[in-house]
């Protein structure tokens, strides 16, 4: 899964988990049953789970470009310096 796929993945399951939520809270309250609200809601979670978690094709429509290695050996990686190394010791 891409970058934006993942950004996609997580305002999806955030709009479809507020929808359900809605319906859930609605439903429960015209049938007068909490049982009937929390199995809409966990079932609605089930289902936003197995449309969210899978790496779907359409999650896949920016693919990152990697370099070969034989260019990767090109470039340079960068120095840590001291004062970075402080930086890190600290956390």
């Amino acid at each position: 899964m891409d970058w934006q796929g993942q950004k996609l993945t997580e305002q999806l399951m955030q709009v479809l988990l507020l929808i359900f939520g809605v319906i859930a809270i609605v439903a429960g309250y015209s049938m007068g049953s909490f049982r009937m609200m929390m199995l809409i809601y966990a079932g609605s979670v089930v289902l936003t789970t197995l449309i969210t978690v899978p790496n779907w094709p359409f999650f896949n429509h920016h693919p990152l470009k990697w370099l070969d290695p034989s260019e990767a050996e090109k470039h340079p990686r960068p120095q840590v310096t001291a004062s970075s190394k402080k930086k890190n010791s600290r956390k």
